[in-house]
C-alpha cells in the first residue's frame, strides 16, 4: 500500500537528520514554490541540502501530522544546535509535493500551567466534523483575533481552556487579558490578516500576519475543538524579515 501524503514528509523531513536521498523523491524539485523568505530557491538540491545538514548532527521529530486535500500541516520539533517548534505546510499536486511554508521559533520552557509547546494530544477524531470546526476557527480568527471583539470570547473559547503558549497559561480569562494588553495604547498582538485555514477532524491549522509590538510577524494558530468550542491551543510567532533580506521572492504567505 501506497505510504500516505503525511508519512511522505514525515520522511521527508526526517531526512534532515539521516541524509537519506530517497525521500527527496516525494518532491517535484522542478515546480517547488519555496515560501520561507530565509532560503534560496533552486540553488542547491534539496538531497545536497538535506546531506549537508545531517551532518550538523540535527534532531527531527514530527509532533503531529495532518492531512487537508492536497496540503499537509505538521507540527515539528528541531534542533539545529539549539530546540525550536515549527509549523510545516506542503501542497501536493499530481502525487508529489510542490510547494512549502513553514513558520519557526525558539522553544522555550513550559507555561505558567506546565505545558510544554508540543505536549498533549495527537489523535485526530471526528472527521466528519472537520469542516464545522474549519468554520468555527475561521470564525475566531476573524471576528476575536483580527476583528477585536473580545467580548465574544466564550462563544469560541471552552472555560477549560488549555494553552500552550509558552508566555501564558490556561483559561479563557488569561486568553481575554493576554489579547487586550497594550503598550502605550498599541496592542501588544495584533492580528491583520487571516490567510487559510486547514482542518482535519478535530484540529485546524490558522496562518494570520499581524504585529508582535512593533515587529511584524506570522502567526500560525493550532487549535483542538471538542464540543463545538477550542479546547487546546498550540502556536509559533515568527518575525518576517525586511523584503530587503529575502532570498527568495515569494514571499512569506
Amino acid at each position: 500500500m501506497a505510504e500516505s501524503k503525511i508519512d511522505q514528509i514525515r520522511d521527508l523531513l526526517k531526512s534532515i537528520e539521516t541524509g537519506d536521498p530517497d525521500p527527496i523523491a516525494v518532491v517535484n524539485e522542478a515546480k517547488y514554490i519555496q515560501h520561507n523568505p530565509q532560503t534560496h530557491e533552486g540553488s542547491e538540491g534539496l538531497a545536497q541540502l538535506f546531506q549537508r545538514l545531517s551532518k550538523t548532527g540535527p534532531r527531527v521529530n514530527m509532533v503531529r501530522g495532518f492531512e487537508d486535500g492536497d496540503y499537509v500541516f505538521a507540527h515539528m520539533e528541531y534542533d539545529f544546535a539549539s530546540r525550536k517548534i515549527c509549523f510545516e505546510v506542503f501542497r501536493f499536486e499530481d502525487g508529489q509535493a510542490v510547494e512549502h511554508w513553514d513558520n519557526i521559533q525558539e522553544r522555550f520552557e513550559p507555561n505558567h500551567s506546565g505545558r510544554s509547546m508540543v505536549d498533549g494530544p495527537t489523535q485526530v477524531t471526528d472527521l466528519e466534523r472537520t469542516e464545522e470546526n474549519r468554520l468555527l476557527v475561521r470564525e475566531f480568527v476573524q471576528t476575536v483575533l483580527v476583528g477585536g471583539h473580545l467580548d465574544k470570547l466564550d462563544a469560541y473559547i471552552s472555560d477549560d481552556f488549555a494553552e500552550h503558549n509558552p508566555r501564558s497559561e490556561d483559561g479563557i480569562n488569561v486568553l481575554a487579558n493576554r489579547l487586550s494588553e497594550t503598550n502605550d495604547g498599541t496592542p501588544c498582538i495584533d492580528y491583520r490578516f487571516l490567510y487559510w485555514v486547514m482542518a482535519q477532524g478535530n484540529f485546524v491549522l490558522s496562518v494570520s500576519e499581524g504585529y508582535r509590538g512593533k515587529d511584524h510577524c506570522a502567526f500560525y494558530d493550532l487549535f483542538r475543538i471538542a464540543g463545538g468550542k477550542v479546547v487546546e491551543h498550540w502556536d509559533t510567532t515568527e518575525k518576517v524579515v525586511p523584503q530587503s533580506e529575502w532570498k527568495n521572492d515569494n514571499g512569506k504567505f
